[in-house]
């Protein structure tokens, strides 16, 4: 197994430094969707922060020695020097990293209760943000807080865990807090995460009622890929020092990034979707829509067409927007159609393309989705579909677009992607492994290492990308057998 220092993955949506096993599984070998090599440019890991791994009883044994990129370098000197702070970093530039290294530095063993709220405006980013605190290895509990499961459920977690670390949306911490499940006095720490989100017109409830019933904290860390024109005086920032890494970052992201200008000639623009698909291969691309129902109309219209595609949206029950994700993540699936709740914070490495189909009313919206490709050093390209009609938005200058031709004559042809994706009916409260998985697998199913890709194992179940040459042969052999004495359903992920 490979362990890179440093994981160029958007990682949820940014952990650069700290990668455990976890997510360098058997795919990366030939897929490489977490890890690239290490950048001339990254400065070794300072000595203070050598003193918190070492203060904090981090076990980063399996990753060898870590290394920073300037903007976190900068991120931990700046928070050694002031309590409030604004940090704006592209999109995958490593800033959950930034502010969990300080955050873990001011954890204090002696101290019970939630000492540290991170504010997150989805419910992935806040499952993402939660894994990468847990792959530090820290000895300080951490939860995670959101909708789209049952309150009561996570009331109960929230005794058990009792979290020093709370990764919340603002709408479901809100609620606890209201209901009496939580106990805030003890918060030194406030991160909102996505802040220029997490501060619309349609959160100031939700976020003033947190940030009065959190005064108890000393420090405030905003962090963005896009700034707010303005910050609400509630959140009281007027004192905060602000670290912009974004004008670099866009000028060494213009080199890296091609933007095209794909004409339709009918307003309906799906044929001409359907054929500029066919010509990015098994390359992976997400098509941002702006609607829900242009989202369904899409996926619906390229799953007729035998295009491998998954829907993710917010409308969506949870565990089908987990599974799309996975699929799309894991590489089963080429074509992610989405609204813009895949601008932000989700863990999607290695995407070559991003294909507007409509294009936002907000030039910041178009800014986050264009975010999800030229990640790092890699390059990407993006898309702009428009019929002679179609109103532009004024931020749209097209003639910065290169012209991209299809050719309208000839038949789109899609090829299925390396990798399939298995349901399996056991998890982590089944007391159940990545590795239980993976050996069950090579054991009963006659799959090799290489034949095993990514791995995700959630509380009442799992998937994993299997190789798909070979595999229905396979999982006809798992039929009756048990994974550690357990029956167990193991299907497709339809």
């Amino acid at each position: 197994m490979i362990i890179y220092l440093i994981c160029k993955s958007t990682t949820f949506q940014t952990i650069r430094c700290v990668v455990v096993c976890a997510f360098c599984d058997a795919s990366h070998r030939e897929r490489q969707p977490f890890a690239m090599p290490l950048l001339e440019s990254r400065k070794s890991l300072s000595t203070f922060v050598q003193q918190i791994l070492s203060m904090k009883s981090m076990d980063l044994s399996h990753i060898g020695v870590v290394a920073l990129n300037e903007m976190q370098q900068t991120m931990l000197q700046k928070a050694r020097e002031h309590d409030n702070l604004i940090l704006l970093s592209p999109t995958g530039s490593g800033k959950t990293l930034a502010y969990m290294l300080p955050l873990v530095s001011m954890l204090r063993i002696a101290q019970k209760g939630v000492q540290a709220v991170v504010l997150v405006p989805t419910r992935e980013l806040a499952q993402q943000t939660e894994q990468v605190f847990r792959s530090l290895k820290t000895t300080y509990p951490v939860m995670s807080c959101y909708g789209g499961r049952p309150t009561m459920n996570e009331h109960r977690l929230l005794r058990e865990v009792n979290p020093s670390v709370l990764i919340a949306t603002p709408g479901r911490l809100k609620d606890h807090i209201e209901k009496g499940n939580v106990d805030l006095n003890a918060v030194q720490l406030r991160v909102i995460d996505e802040f220029d989100k997490c501060l619309e017109l349609g959160f100031e409830e939700e976020m003033n009622f947190i940030l009065s019933m959190t005064t108890s904290a000393t420090h405030t860390y905003l962090l963005s890929a896009t700034d707010s024109e303005e910050i609400p005086h509630y959140v009281d920032m007027d004192t905060a020092v602000r670290l912009n890494f974004l004008e670099t970052s866009e000028q060494h992201l213009e080199q890296r990034l091609k933007c095209y200008k794909v004409i339709s000639p009918e307003k309906d623009k799906l044929e001409t979707l359907l054929r500029l698909l066919a010509t990015f291969g098994t390359e992976q691309s997400i098509v941002f829509a702006n609607h829900r129902e242009s989202a369904e109309r899409i996926y619906q219209y390229l799953k007729k067409q035998q295009v491998y595609c998954e829907l993710f949206h917010g409308g969506m029950e949870q565990d089908r927007r987990e599974r799309a994700l996975y699929k799309f993540s894991g590489g089963s699936t080429t074509v992610l159609i989405s609204t813009d709740l895949a601008a932000r914070g989700l863990d999607l490495p290695d995407i070559r393309h991003i294909v507007h189909y409509h294009l936002p009313v907000a030039e910041d919206a178009y800014t986050h989705r264009n975010g999800r490709t030229a990640r790092w050093e890699n390059e990407g390209s993006a898309y702009v579909i428009l019929s002679d009609d179609e109103r532009r938005p004024t931020y749209l200058c097209e003639e910065s677009l290169l012209s991209y031709p299809l050719d309208m004559h000839l038949k789109p042809r899609f090829s299925p992607p390396l990798w399939t994706s298995l349901y399996i009916g056991k998890g982590k409260k089944d007391k159940i492994s990545k590795g239980d998985i993976a050996g069950f697998l090579i054991k009963k199913g006659d799959f090799s290492p290489e034949d095993i890709g990514r791995i995700d194992v959630r509380d009442r179940h799992a998937y994993v990308a299997v190789k798909r040459k070979g595999a229905e042969k396979r999982l006809a052999l798992l039929k009756n057998e048990k994974l550690k004495g357990q029956k167990v359903l193991i299907e497709p992920a339809y």
